[in-house]
């Protein structure tokens, strides 16, 4: 079998980290699932991730705060207010334009555009990007959703569009919706041309 073949699953990866008991207290604070692990290890899974973090005693000579990770999240815009509801110290929202970074979030709120970024407390970096539409190629075509919440928000996408198709059509009642919804919904996980 060629590796190309192999399905491999990004699982953990490793923060390092100073003190585990304050770094266990920030990954809870985020609302992240601590998994059960052996007692020489901690791991943290954030809601909606298949990829988990370790930290703990010894576990990597990293130095603390060398990290720096990326979260892909459905809003940006929400997530960074809920991230300062709880009290994260979180920077503005940015985008990159030719000219450098502009401080606020993309106008159009392209997918992949706007992030902001926050850091545990031994430095290590959190990256949110807002990703609603995946560039092609960058997923199987087996769509999934990893939460409800993923899910919620690409159905008002959805049905936010469909609004848009219903009045270009003399805004009738499309019997098809879900045929419409369910074709949106794949192509836009797959990157595909969306449904007008």
């Amino acid at each position: 079998m060629k590796l190309d073949q192999i399905d491999m699953k990004l699982e953990v990866t490793v923060i390092p980290v100073t003190d585990v008991e304050r770094a266990k207290e920030f990954y809870s604070t985020l609302g992240w699932r601590q998994d059960v692990t052996p007692p020489w290890v901690v791991q943290f899974t954030p809601h909606g991730s298949d990829a988990s973090i370790h930290f703990g005693e010894g576990i990597t000579t990293a130095e603390p705060g060398s990290g720096k990770h990326f979260l892909i999240v459905s809003d940006v815009v929400e997530t960074h207010a809920a991230l300062l509801a709880a009290g994260i110290k979180v920077g503005p929202l940015y985008h990159p334009t030719p000219d450098g970074p502009v401080e606020g979030a993309d106008p159009e709120r392209r997918s992949y555009v706007t992030r902001a970024e926050f850091a545990d407390p031994d430095g290590n970096t959190w990256v949110l990007q807002e990703v609603t539409t995946r560039l092609p190629g960058r997923v199987d075509a087996d769509t999934t959703y990893a939460s409800i919440t993923d899910l919620a928000a690409a159905l008002r996408r959805a049905a936010a569009a469909h609004g848009e198709h219903e009045a270009r059509n003399g805004g009738e009642f499309d019997e098809n919706w879900p045929d419409w919804y369910a074709e949106y919904l794949v192509k836009e996980q797959t990157g595909e041309q969306l449904p007008q």
